[in-house]
């Protein structure tokens, strides 16, 4: 018998925030996530002491699932990360620095909590209020009836992930792949209520990016074997299908503890397999053309059914089972007794596919709103990002149907933001004063650590020790390159702001970001011309990047409202 231990008393720990761990601990979860964001951001690997897969991402999704935290605060923070990247997808990089900034900053002034927490809550407000507005400059609503604006947010998410390992020409590729894909899933008598097909991701590793492509209806792959035995058939109308979930390979259910009994004589293998050709009999009765199943179907059950012209394909998997249903029209039964003639779906069409290798049966079903994106890459590193990228992609699309617009990236919203909260607040400080019980000096202060943490949120996009300018009309983001000689004309450096929407062609003036300036109040209202007249912008999801603004917000907050830790040590 082993020893039993005493349970040690938990320990509690007043002002998490104050000690030097948790502030290195902040400081060297800020520098990770700084490292990795944006195009040019450096890839990290992850892997254990015990050996196992090695990742190479710079993907917040994939980083903090691999990234182990112990202290409290870190955990707290990593947390409302990750749940913001599993509802949303995207932006989680930029809340986790942004939340990392607004803790670091709000510490150095040593205000008290609640002050701090009520005017970043107003500083929030007068964001989000003004990212919702007709009036905001930096949104931009999305014309279903062109691709532009599309393809070039699905662009700006792909060339975000240095990881996928992409030239400029699979870039192009890859998102118009990303973007039938969406398209393929969405009903073409689409009412108020719209209810989204699905695409599935079928891995194609070792081939060229290239030759990734999307294809209605659902890819099932079989091996060389299985093709052989499938006969072809051909028909004029619509293939019937039988789709099963529950086993058909003949082994008994387990009884768990319960007894089985069972009279003298009886073979339990015998009486099970005649109940599958029983099954079989009712299938080729109904006149059905394919039989899918979840798991196994029994070698001798596969070949009566392939007697008499009925393709058989087992071991589907649970993945595909939701899919298939909606591609077939019925639910998978879950029985061996009789089959009700209404539980039987069908397909518009048959055939088989090869792609590289790999051999693959082809269900093309009579409405297409389930695809199969073909997706290729030249290891499984670049595949497994790369995937992970394109579910990024087909969600923000999804996202915009619900909220049809997207925001400008590179930069560009962040620092338009601060040269508006700069402005609003010195300009009219009464509404907020009025509301809230601080003096103007709070004020300033507190809206110059959110605005500062912004402005490091953009100035992270730069990795190459770079200068990053802002201009004083529209307050957009402007990088240059480091080293240049002093005798330089510095307008004629950037040729196009951070989302590429403006260009230095303008009669615009610049300065450096975070240098000190009188506020100024940033050109509103964008113009429809502004936004054609660019063949290319960087964008960046509306919903998930407002909601990222929102959770880093309110996170810092909650842990610059925690006074206690209390910590089980057993």
């Amino acid at each position: 018998m082993s020893r039993l231990e005493a349970k040690k008393p938990s320990i509690c720990r007043s002002d998490p925030l104050t000690g030097e761990r948790a502030r290195a601990s902040l400081a060297a979860l800020k520098g990770l996530v700084m490292s990795c964001y944006g195009p040019a951001g450096r890839l990290k690997q992850l892997h254990n002491g015990r050996g196992g897969s090695v990742v190479t991402t710079s993907q917040s999704a994939a980083l903090l699932a691999g990234l182990p935290v112990s202290h409290p605060v870190l955990k707290v923070l990593t947390a409302a990360v990750r749940n913001h990247v599993a509802c949303f997808s995207d932006g989680g990089l930029f809340t986790a620095i942004l939340c990392c900034n607004l803790v670091e900053n709000v510490q150095r002034l040593g205000l008290a909590p609640t002050t701090v927490i009520n005017l970043n809550k107003h500083l929030l407000s007068l964001c989000t209020s003004y990212l919702k507005s007709e009036g905001c400059a930096c949104r931009i609503p999305v014309d279903f009836s062109s691709t532009q604006i599309l393809l070039s947010l699905v662009r700006s998410i792909l060339t975000s992930k240095p990881a996928c390992m992409l030239i400029a020409k699979e870039v192009d590729h890859i998102s118009t792949l990303i973007l039938r894909a969406f398209l393929l899933t969405i009903p073409e008598n689409a009412q108020e209520h719209i209810i989204l097909g699905k695409s599935i991701i079928v891995p194609l590793k070792g081939q060229r990016v290239i030759d990734s492509a999307v294809l209605p209806g659902i890819l099932i792959e079989v091996s060389e074997v299985q093709l052989m035995k499938i006969l072809p058939i051909k028909k004029t109308d619509s293939f019937k299908v039988a789709l099963f979930c529950v086993s058909l390979s003949g082994d008994l259910s387990d009884t768990g503890e319960g007894t089985l009994l069972v009279s003298y004589g009886v073979s339990l293998e015998n009486a099970a397999l005649d109940q599958l050709f029983n099954l079989g009999k009712q299938l080729v009765s109904d006149h059905v053309d394919l039989v899918l199943c979840q798991k196994v179907i029994h070698p001798s059950l596969k070949q009566f059914l392939r007697t008499h012209h009925v393709i058989a394909v087992d071991r589907i998997g649970v993945s595909l089972m939701e899919p298939l249903s909606k591609v077939t029209g019925t639910w998978p039964i879950g029985s061996l007794g009789s089959i009700s003639p209404s539980s039987y779906g069908s397909v518009k069409d048959l055939c088989i596919a090869k792609f590289g290798c790999k051999h693959f049966f082809h269900l093309i079903p009579n409405k297409t709103t389930i695809c199969s994106l073909l997706l290729c890459n030249r290891n499984d590193t670049a595949w497994d990002e790369l995937k992970l990228t394109c579910q990024t992609a087909l969600h923000a699309l999804q996202l915009t149907i619900k909220d049809p617009y997207v925001l400008l990236g590179g930069g560009c919203t962040e620092t338009h933001l601060v040269a508006y909260i700069r402005h609003k607040t010195r300009n009219e400080p009464e509404s907020v004063l009025r509301d809230e019980r601080c003096s103007q000096t709070e004020l300033q202060l507190i809206t110059e650590a959110f605005c500062s943490a912004l402005e490091s949120l953009a100035g992270s996009l730069e990795h190459d020790g770079g200068e990053i300018l802002t201009d004083s009309k529209y307050g957009h983001f402007w990088s240059v390159q480091a080293n240049l000689p002093s005798a330089v004309n510095w307008p004629d450096l950037p040729s196009r702001c951070g989302c590429g929407l403006y260009s230095s062609q303008e009669e615009l003036s610049w300065s450096f970001l975070r240098s000190a300036r009188h506020p100024f109040p940033p050109q509103t209202c964008l113009s429809r011309e502004a936004t054609g007249s660019a063949d290319t912008l960087t964008l960046d999801c509306f919903t998930a990047k407002l909601s990222g603004l929102q959770v880093a917000v309110e996170t810092a907050s909650l842990i610059l409202d925690l006074s206690c830790v209390i910590e089980d040590t057993n």
